[in-house]
């Protein structure tokens, strides 16, 4: 995180479980996600509610990054409309060769379309950086708006998403891209 940042966080509780972001107002430093705290009732609805304490007033860029992941939930072809919040995570903000991969994946795979790690390792200069791109999938700072679940093997075949912890949730948001009518 940038030295002098002040963070602030936020929690939603979606479909995939507890989604925290982090941030200062500079922008955006980290989404988590944890599978592990699923509510079988919030799965099946696809709603989506936010959890924090509503006498801290977020900082601009952060209360962006809360809406832009309510309006995912909600619909993902909405939140494509709406401005991203600034993406302040020291991985994103150099000029190597993930920064690129997640700019790349960020600005060219739109919602509901998928992309292969080959494809993409392509798309970002590098024909032949195929498990480079697999580790840039690893290292991305903020899943869910950098969309490292629309990475698929050549195959078609899903891959792994969250180190393995996350398989059926890259499906969950696959299909919520390509299914995307719900309203809360």
């Amino acid at each position: 995180m940038g030295e002098g940042c002040q963070v602030q966080s936020a929690s939603l509780v979606s479909p995939l479980g507890q989604v925290h972001i982090l941030g200062c107002p500079k922008g955006v430093h980290r989404i988590e996600m944890h599978p592990e705290s699923r509510d079988r009732s919030v799965l099946v609805s696809g709603c989506v509610r936010i959890d924090y304490n509503p006498s801290v007033k977020l900082n601009p860029e952060l209360q962006r990054g809360v809406e832009w992941l309510e309006a995912y939930f909600t619909n993902p072809h909405l939140a494509e409309t709406l401005p991203l919040p600034a993406l302040h995570s020291p991985i994103l903000l150099g000029e190597s060769f993930t920064a690129n991969v997640l700019r790349t994946l960020l600005h060219d795979v739109p919602v509901g379309q998928t992309v292969s790690y080959g494809r993409l390792a392509e798309m970002s200069g590098n024909l032949k950086a195929v498990r480079a791109v697999g580790g840039a999938m690893r290292r991305n700072p903020v899943p869910l708006i950098i969309p490292c679940h629309r990475v698929v093997l050549s195959s078609g075949q899903l891959g792994r998403y969250m180190n393995g912890r996350g398989d059926d949730l890259k499906q969950w948001l696959l299909n919520h891209e390509k299914n995307s009518t719900r309203s809360c």
